[in-house]
C-alpha cells in the first residue's frame, strides 16, 4: 500500500553584498536589511534542507495543492495529481 508523504524544505543561498560606508560598519547590516535597492556582489546555492514531513491523504493534497498553486487551481483532478513523485524503494 503506498502512502503520500509532504516533505517541507529550505532552499538556501549565500549572499553577498559590497557596501561603502563612513564609519560604522555595522550600518552594512542595516541597509542590507532596509534597502531594497543594495545591488547583489554574488550568490551560491548552499542546497535544500528538509525540516517535516508528514503523511497526507489525497484529500488534504488536493486541498494543499489548490491553496498553494491558487494560479491552477481550476486544473482538472488527475492533472494535478500529475505532481506527485513516485519512487521505488524497493529497489534491488
Amino acid at each position: 500500500m503506498t502512502k503520500l508523504v509532504m516533505v517541507e524544505c529550505v532552499s538556501m543561498f549565500r549572499m553577498r553584498y559590497v557596501v561603502e560606508v563612513e564609519d560604522d560598519i555595522d550600518h552594512a547590516l542595516d541597509e542590507i536589511v532596509c534597502n531594497d535597492k543594495i545591488k547583489e556582489f554574488s550568490q551560491e546555492y548552499m542546497g535544500e534542507y528538509p525540516f517535516s514531513h508528514r503523511e497526507i491523504s489525497k484529500e488534504e493534497y488536493l486541498r494543499e495543492f489548490d491553496k498553494d498553486n491558487d494560479y491552477i487551481k481550476s486544473w482538472t483532478e488527475e492533472k494535478k495529481l500529475e505532481f506527485i513523485n513516485k519512487i521505488n524503494s524497493n529497489k534491488s
